[in-house]
């Protein structure tokens, strides 16, 4: 019986993604001649040949193109099967690796994590940093899940999973103290300034149409990216903060912090994503992502 050599395979694979023996061989940093007798043994285990020359350039055969189709499959696969190793810790611990956007409420990634925090059989790793710099991380299965503002687009090399996991109306927010009698919106905002989350965010942008809606134009005292920043600028009394109610829900709770008025018009949205896989992480399923949805 013969066996298939996932060796040849994967230089077929680094040849037909390449399109060239000689950029293949840089690739993986062997030479074109040796490149070239691997491809060789593929095909003639196969019977098939797998390209034809096209000037400098190699095509894909029909059998070319279905190879790479298992090839494609194949090393998805085992990607995912390191990946799910990976995952158990030395002391057979289970490790689950987040990615968090950096702009994400630390209360809302820690009432998402609750479930898992605190278990003695379960190491939950958190990593925080740009959108699409996290979205490279999970493709490469470096992280097995993303928390973010927005849902990932759908491309025809990813099947991301987007699950909307929560949403929550924004409000301006702020010391008691900064009150002078009934709040009233948006006209008081020509006598408090507001911080704002920067031009990046979807609650920016949607706050800005709703003020060009009202003619009104506040005094922007600071625009901040993080929302722990955001949380600091209100706790210090400096000005009303736009925010979703669940990055103080502490102060909030206490009294430190007063909600001035709700903003129904918009909304903030928390997606987990994650990468569409044969065999789900257990841990996954316990966060309730088994109903995904784009």
């Amino acid at each position: 019986m013969a066996y298939l050599n996932y060796h040849h395979l994967r230089y077929f694979w680094a040849i037909a993604n390449e399109g060239s023996l000689t950029r293949a061989a840089r690739r993986l940093n062997v030479s074109p001649s040796s490149l070239s007798i691997q491809l060789k043994a593929l095909e003639e285990q196969l019977g098939q040949n797998l390209f034809e020359r096209r000037g400098r350039t190699l095509q894909l055969t029909e059998a070319g193109r279905i190879a790479l189709g298992y090839s494609n499959a194949l090393f998805k696969l085992g990607d995912e099967f390191l990946s799910t190793v990976k995952g158990l810790g030395p002391d057979k611990r289970q490790v689950l690796r987040v990615g968090a956007v950096s702009t994400l409420s630390r209360n809302f990634q820690i009432e998402f994590l609750r479930p898992l925090l605190g278990r003695s059989d379960v190491e939950v790793i958190i990593q925080s940093g740009a959108f699409p710099d996290l979205l490279s991380r999970l493709r490469d299965h470096n992280l097995d899940i993303v928390l973010a503002n927005q849902p990932a687009i759908q491309d025809q090399d990813e099947d991301w999973q987007s699950a909307l996991i929560a949403e929550q109306s924004v409000s301006l927010i702020g010391v008691p103290a900064l009150k002078k009698g009934k709040f009233s919106f948006p006209a008081d905002l020509t006598r408090i300034s507001v911080a704002v989350p920067g031009r990046g965010s979807g609650i920016r942008a949607a706050f800005e149409r709703l003020l060009e809606f009202h003619e009104t134009q506040p005094g922007f005292i600071a625009e901040v990216d993080d929302m722990a920043m955001l949380r600091l600028i209100a706790r210090e009394g400096f000005s009303l903060v736009l925010a979703p109610p669940v990055v103080v829900v502490d102060e909030l709770a206490n009294g430190s912090l007063v909600e001035y008025c709700t903003l129904p018009e918009i909304r903030e949205t928390f997606y987990a994503i994650t990468r569409r896989r044969q065999f789900p992480r257990p841990l996954l399923q316990e966060l309730n992502l088994h109903q995904m949805r784009a």
